[in-house]
Formats: C-alpha cells, structure tokens, sequence
C-alpha cells in the first residue's frame, strides 16, 4: 500500500528556494520525525499532487534522500523509506566520535569568551526547546550546538565530513528526543562546563560519553520498534 502522506501540503510558491529544496525539506522533516517510518511505500504521482507541484522536482528530492540512505528507489517497484540500518549507524558513531574528540582537544585551548557567549545563546534555546517538548527545534539547536564548536573551534571543514555521515544515525536521534532531550541537553552542559575549565581529557571525556550514548539508544529503540530496523551491511 502507499504511504498517504496525507500531513504533506501544497508548498509556498513565493518562497525564495527552489521547488526540489522545497520537496526535499518537506520529505527529510517527515522521514526524520518518522512521520513516514521505515518501510513506508512513496509514489512521485502521489507526493506532487499533495505537494501541488509536478513529478520532476519530486524525483529529484526523492534521489538526494536516496543518496542520504533514507530512501530506497527500484525501478518498477515503489519507493520505499529504507530500514534503520545498525551497521551504518554504528560506523557513522565511529567517525562522528573521531573527529569531535579531536575538536573538544582543540577547543578547550582555543575557546575565548566570546565563544563561550555564543554557545550559551544557543544553550538557552535548547533549555525552551526541551521545556517545551519541542523536539524538531531542540534537534536543530542541537546539530548547530556541534556545528559551533567545530566552527569556532576553527575547523569548521570538519562539519562537512560530520554532516555526511550523520543521516544514519538522525532517525535514531530524533526518535530518542521524545524521552531522551534532557538527557542530551546535560550532556551539552557538562561538555561546555569542561571546555570552560580548559579541561581538555575532561572535555573529551565528555563528547565521547555523549556521541556513545547512542549505543543504548539503538538497543531500547529497536526493542519497541523491531521491524524499523536492520543487521544487513545493505
């Protein structure tokens, strides 16, 4: 059966970025939230008459989300949201954890006070967003969290490498946020309590506790939700 998709509205054609951006953002926020879950059925024909737009911009989202992994195209078959796959999670973990050890090192000798001041903007907002349950905000705040040390840390490069890797494991962060955003809101306090002690072990102590939390994520989530998931290194 097809997934309705039937939370997707006509897109805003006054808006400044383009109709495949528009479709693609639209997809990725409804695949992300698991809106549309794993194993869920697409069709173009289906998604451009909700979205009011035509099947081309559709296609081309539908194979940007593809490349991300979320979505699995077959020719002659629906396209269907991939499954979770832990393999894929756990080697994003690995890389991810490589490098923000490595940036915490950085950051406890270079951050300055002005970019501790940053960081606790973005900190307030993350504390209204777990207040208030809002789990799309505080995981936006939460990506710009660690986009900002790397920035300001001065390897701001290092994101895109981050940013690549870090589809795999979205779904399952999102997923954990319904329980776990106080938890990963403490866990960004006692990582900028050590920057701010120039704590460097401390600091990369902190970031590895963090980023490996997702180990137990994995394990509560796919008790609850056997079938989103997958051992398959395909």
């Amino acid at each position: 059966m097809i997934e309705p998709v039937a939370s997707l509205a006509p897109l805003d054609a006054s808006a400044r970025v383009s109709v495949t951006d528009q479709v693609f953002e639209a997809l990725h926020a409804q695949v992300l939230s698991l809106a549309l879950p794993p194993g869920a059925k697409l069709s173009e024909a289906e998604v451009a008459k909700k979205l009011g737009v035509s099947r081309q911009p559709v296609r081309d989202a539908f194979f940007r989300l593809s490349k991300l992994g979320f979505l699995v195209i077959q020719p002659q078959r629906a396209t269907t949201v991939s499954k979770i796959h832990v393999q894929d999670v756990r080697r994003a973990r690995f890389i991810r954890t490589a490098i923000e050890v490595e940036v915490m090192r950085l950051a406890a000798a270079r951050f300055t006070a002005q970019d501790f001041a940053a960081l606790d903007a973005n900190m307030e907002a993350q504390a209204a967003a777990v207040k208030a349950g809002d789990r799309s905000t505080f995981h936006r705040l939460d990506d710009a969290f660690h986009q900002m040390l790397c920035a300001r840390t001065g390897v701001e490069f290092v994101w895109d490498a981050i940013r690549e890797n870090k589809a795999h494991t979205d779904r399952v962060r999102f997923l954990s946020l319904a329980e776990g955003s106080q938890r990963a809101f403490d866990d960004h306090v006692r990582i900028l309590a050590m920057l701010r002690a120039g704590d460097a072990a401390g600091s990369v102590a902190a970031m590895r506790d963090h980023l490996g939390a997702i180990e137990a994520i994995i394990q509560q989530l796919r008790s609850e939700n056997h079938s989103w998931f997958s051992d398959d290194e395909d």
